[in-house]
């Protein structure tokens, strides 16, 4: 009787152990992630947005000039 309440016991243990390593990695994973979301979003994607527009403006002003050859592969020709 006493060894199965130890058994019941030492298996609770180690399923709770088990556990709290489970949702320590998870929690880890997690808050990497929501920092690297968080880093893309607001340190390189303002950058990216203003060189896209420079870009536009740009192009806009210059216009594009294919040659030949470019405009037949675009084509698919």
């Amino acid at each position: 009787m006493i060894g199965t309440l130890l058994t019941l016991l030492a298996v609770g243990l180690a399923s709770m152990i088990v556990a709290g390593v489970v949702l320590w990695v998870v929690g880890i994973v997690f808050s990497i992630t929501i920092g690297l979301a968080s880093f893309l979003m607001f340190k390189v994607a303002p950058y990216l947005l203003l060189g896209w527009v420079v870009l536009k403006l740009i192009e806009r002003r210059k216009g594009v000039n294919l040659s030949a050859a470019d405009r037949r592969y675009l084509e698919g020709e």
